[in-house]
């Protein structure tokens, strides 16, 4: 059996309870919704969500710690789950459907000499947009894989596009990109690419994992946002670093590919004087 199989499973409900409670105040007429401190939103759905999967680890899983967008990290040790009740919040309160819960396992690598948070890796991810009737998972070493409400289970892989001529670049917003010295290089970038879109959120990712996207990049992101969707992608054939190319989710941005084309983007998103 391989490693992590329970731990997919457990993610795997978890994500099931959370679709329930965040589908069933989908486009209510009455969600509250607050601002945080940093001015994004949060909505009563946000934070049930995140109160429903925490409370399935805590009972499945005691000596795990957790790590939430909206109530912190709780606990210590070699494994933490990292969870994002709803990527997607500013969708979700306009009742647009492109918004998913993220659940990830991540793994504290034992020959990491440094043991800080930058020893963890993702080994379980599960991306969940029911709104959109689809879900995508994987482990570390089991391959990534993909289902919906009206299909079965279909294994990812990334596409083959190897010239950026040919490839679909996709983004979230233009904003974030000037203020890190990158826009030039952005905009260059997607000038040279066949097609671009700005899907944003969680989405693009998992285009590239299934081979419809070549590339996506994020100038700002946390860790919650990334945990579950890099080991997708990595599963699927693909990489995840941060714009500057150091493997992994803790750069605070994101550059995710079918490899083949990686190398090339981080060229371009290089910041410049």
């Amino acid at each position: 059996m391989p490693e992590y199989d329970d731990d997919l499973r457990l993610a795997l409900e978890l994500a099931d309870a959370a679709d329930a409670a965040t589908m069933q105040r989908f486009r209510a007429l009455d969600l509250l919704v607050e601002t945080k401190p940093d001015m994004t939103p949060v909505s009563e759905a946000d934070k049930a969500a995140e109160e429903i999967v925490r409370a399935g680890i805590l009972a499945a899983r005691p000596g795990d710690a957790i790590l939430g967008e909206e109530y912190g990290l709780q606990g210590e040790g070699p494994r933490r789950w990292v969870v994002d009740p709803i990527d997607g919040t500013k969708n979700y309160v306009r009742g647009v459907p492109v918004w998913a819960t993220l659940i990830s396992l991540m793994a504290r690598d034992p020959d990491d000499a440094d043991g800080g948070d930058g020893a963890f890796r993702p080994v379980v991810g599960v991306v969940s947009a029911p709104a959109l009737g689809r879900r995508w998972w994987a482990t570390r070493g089991g391959g990534a894989f993909s289902g919906g409400a009206l299909g079965g289970t279909t294994r990812l892989g990334v596409s083959k596009v190897a010239t950026l001529d040919d490839a679909s670049f996709a983004y979230s917003s233009l904003s974030g990109w000037e203020e890190e010295g990158r826009l030039p290089g952005f905009l260059d970038l997607t000038r040279a690419c066949w097609r671009t879109r700005g899907y944003g959120d969680f989405w693009p990712y998992m285009m590239v994992a299934e081979g419809s996207l070549d590339l996506c990049a994020e100038p700002e992101l946390s860790l919650w946002d990334m945990a579950a969707l890099a080991v997708v992608v990595e599963e699927a054939g693909g990489r995840f670093t941060d714009l500057d190319g150091v493997e992994g989710v803790h750069g605070g941005n994101a550059a995710a590919s079918n490899g083949l084309l990686h190398e090339e983007m981080l060229a371009h998103l290089r910041p410049r004087d």
